[in-house]
């Protein structure tokens, strides 16, 4: 919740009564039919606009003079137009678009990929304002993406679980690099959030299979984030709500080729908890301190250098129920300091070369008791059961680099080649009840060769051509993957994609170090996609097959699973559905998903090939979004279901081999989320702020939703896994100074 007062960025900020310009006007094409969704732009400016489905615009110009607007849509060439702005009035202006011939009328290649971006020319799907705005997401980055097809509506833990993979087979890249901790440390049974506010990205991508060889380690997923350049110009941002308080600041430089920018945060969670009970009983309610910076500078008209970096501290501690003895309770506290930064560069080279180079640094200190109490909270030590108390103290190091060169040919087509080097750190100690320590240390050093290059054969049909190899120092193995993806072009807004591709992954840290010589994980995917896109509807269709081999199969040693051999294996296929349109129904911006999936698999300790219990046979969303202008009021409602996901509680026998101790189907999930955000100074003149009001209400209709179950120790007991709270309310007020978006916040349904 405590990112929401980033939305103002996006959303509003001062009007600092500048001169100003009216323009408006309409954009057609040479048949004198309109062109919706066209960009406008005054030349080294922020001023412009966005033609509605009449092809309609209209936006204020703050410059004065001899000025050089700039016209694009995707299917006609580029129009830069002169145009004189006086300061004051309204300049009417008729635009005529020419089709383009060859590169913006070619097919795009999207198959296994939802794209939102401001430079790519596929059909943004959710953009940052979208997950800001998505009610069920609270501000998440994950959350929002959990609203599109292939997305699993998993609620007890972290991460984004794909089509049949775990959360674990999915990565986040940030400007090109690999992001350790994404998330937020693990909470027993609760689902933390992501780190990032989305606010800080430009672009997103993400792939649900099939993506490309530049990016590897990621056996079902990745997500690809890009962060904003500079601002539009300086501003401040302050934030206060029962849950969080912060402030910020970005300052733009006079000649707009720089910035710097600082953020800090506060939150605590207990006030909320005191009004929402939660089913664990917290000594210490979630919350912390949160830092961030950035910088960004131009190095020429076409290169740029960012950097982004953050701390947080944060904590918790509760009890709850024991289900090993009635009448105690388990205990459970965490302590956390994780530190990130991340520079990058993008460079444009003489002969249509270009470069790109990231780095990435991250630490990661967990410090995790476990331990039981009595009524009175008092520790203690029950017999056969000592075992339960003990501490955790994690820390990790990571290191992500690459380095990319792009060679651009006629039209389209593209070479792309280069390396990545990724090195993780992973100390552990473990102190028993007794006092007894055992410190483990695990380090990873990867690296990887990979190249991909895009060819245009006509307008009408493309491929993409790449192969990754990787050698991973700790398992002392090689692997080369390729991968390849055809699109074909049906008519002027649709288009049929194929792509197929063989993804590895490293075993994951918890289950290391093994018993036996362990080797990389396998997945192929095939996936067929047909896609129409208009500038303001998009529709998606498309089925997937994937098979798994060498999965981790975990042995027990002493209580412990470790990883004992690849031998594991499995399989995945289904159908998805999304309809995103902001066309058929008046001032309605909304999208329906649908996914289907069928798979199973043996990996782990399942004593045979089974469906997974994070994965659903189907899950469904529904996002609407309305702006009202007379009320100054954006309305979002999301509808998100799942059907009943399997649950097990497996053994081990005196041989050690597993067994069902209980099995069966959790009933089906239901969340319908409510939000609102009322704008009360939009629409006034000479503001010297701007403020929005946020509500937002999780689970409206308090339905009882079970992920699963829990079990005791033995296996005798078991209980409901369910959400800590059936409902969440967030109420908050952020006020910005800087930047007036108000036109925004109608344009784009805010």
């Amino acid at each position: 919740m405590k990112h929401y007062f980033l939305l103002i960025i996006f959303l509003s900020a001062t009007f600092c009564g500048y001169t100003q310009t009216l323009v408006t006007g309409t954009v057609t094409d040479i048949k004198k039919q309109a062109v919706p969704g066209a960009s406008l732009t005054i030349k080294d400016s922020y001023d412009g606009a966005t033609a509605d489905s009449a092809g309609k615009f209209r936006f204020k110009a703050y410059d004065k003079g001899k000025q050089l607007l700039i016209v694009t849509a995707v299917g006609y060439k580029t129009v830069e137009m002169p145009v004189e702005l006086t300061g004051s009035g309204e300049l009417k202006l008729a635009i005529q678009l020419k089709q383009e011939i060859t590169e913006m009328s070619a097919v795009v290649i999207t198959a296994g990929s939802f794209e939102a971006s401001d430079r790519k020319r596929v059909a943004a799907v959710l953009t940052s304002i979208d997950i800001l705005t998505t009610a069920s997401a609270n501000a998440d980055v994950t959350g929002a993406l959990k609203t599109l097809p292939g997305a699993q509506q998993v609620g007890e833990t972290e991460g984004l679980f794909v089509r049949g993979g775990t959360a674990a087979e999915t990565k986040t890249f940030i400007d090109g690099t690999l992001v350790n901790n994404f998330f937020y440390t693990s909470v027993p049974g609760i689902a933390t959030r992501g780190r990032f506010s989305p606010s800080i990205f430009k672009g997103t991508i993400f792939s649900t299979g099939g993506y490309s060889a530049l990016y590897g380690q990621a056996l079902s997923s990745a997500l690809i984030l890009e962060s904003v350049d500079l601002p539009e110009q300086s501003s401040a941002t302050l934030n206060l709500s029962v849950i969080s308080a912060g402030a910020g600041f970005q300052k733009l430089a006079t000649n707009k080729k720089s910035s710097w920018g600082l953020n800090y945060d506060y939150s605590n969670l207990t006030a909320a908890f005191a009004v929402l009970k939660q089913k664990q009983d917290y000594s210490r309610a979630p919350g912390g301190h949160n830092l961030d910076a950035n910088f960004r500078i131009k190095t020429s008209a076409n290169g740029m250098l960012k950097y982004y970096g953050y701390y947080t501290n944060n904590g918790l501690a509760f009890t709850s129920n024991s289900l090993d003895s009635t009448g105690y309770l388990d205990k459970f506290s965490m302590k956390n300091d994780n530190m990130y930064h991340n520079l990058s560069w993008k460079e444009n080279l003489k002969r249509k070369w270009k470069i790109t180079a990231g780095l990435s640094f991250s630490t990661n200190h967990d410090t995790i008791g476990f331990g039981m109490q009595n009524q009175q909270k008092t520790d203690v030590l029950l017999n056969g059961l000592q075992f339960k108390t003990f501490q955790l103290d994690n820390k990790g190091l990571y290191l992500n680099a690459r380095l990319v060169f792009e060679k651009k040919f006629k039209g389209l087509s593209a070479l792309r080649f280069g390396t990545e080097y990724n090195y993780s750190d992973d100390k552990s100690i473990y102190t028993s009840y007794n006092g007894f320590k055992y410190n483990s240390r695990f380090i990873v050093n990867n690296y990887a060769l990979f190249a991909e290059q895009d060819i245009y054969i006509t307008n009408n049909l493309a491929a993409k051509f790449g192969a990754r190899a990787e050698y991973a120092a700790s398992l002392e193995k090689y692997n080369l993957a390729p991968r390849i993806s055809f699109a074909y072009k049906l008519g002027k807004q649709s288009q049929a994609s194929l792509a197929y591709g063989i993804f590895y992954q490293n075993p994951e840290m918890k289950y290391l170090p093994a018993v036996n010589s362990m080797t990389f994980m396998k997945a192929e995917h095939y996936i067929a996609q047909y896609q129409k896109t208009t500038s303001l509807t998009t529709f998606r269709a498309e089925v997937f097959y994937k098979k798994y081999a060498q999965l981790i199969k975990t042995t027990n040693v002493n209580g412990r699973e470790l990883a004992a051999n690849n031998n594991g294996f499995g399989d995945a296929s289904g159908f998805e559905f999304f309809w995103r349109d902001k066309k058929n129904i008046k001032n309605l911006d909304y999208w329906i998903s649908y996914s289907y999936l069928d798979t199973k698999r043996d990996f782990l300790n399942f004593p045979y090939a089974i469906t997974p219990n994070f994965a659903a046979h189907h899950t469904a969303s529904f996002v609407a979004k309305k702006f009202v202008t007379p009320l100054k009021t954006n309305f979002n409602i999301s509808y998100n279901y799942s059907s009943g996901r399997p649950y097990y509680n497996i053994q081990y026998d005196v041989n050690n081999k597993t067994f069902f101790a209980d099995k069966g189907k959790v009933t089906d999930y239901h969340n319908v989320s409510f939000a609102l955000n009322f704008l009360p100074d939009l629409g006034k003149k000479n503001a010297k702020s701007f403020a929005v009001y946020v509500i937002s209400v999780s689970n409206i209709f308090n339905i009882k939703q079970v992920y699963g179950y829990t079990y005791s120790t033995n296996g005798m007991h078991k209980q409901e896994l369910v959400p800590p709270s059936r409902m969440f309310i967030f109420i908050g007020a952020f006020i910005s100074f800087g930047v007036d978006r108000t036109e925004d916040a109608i344009n784009n349904n805010l």
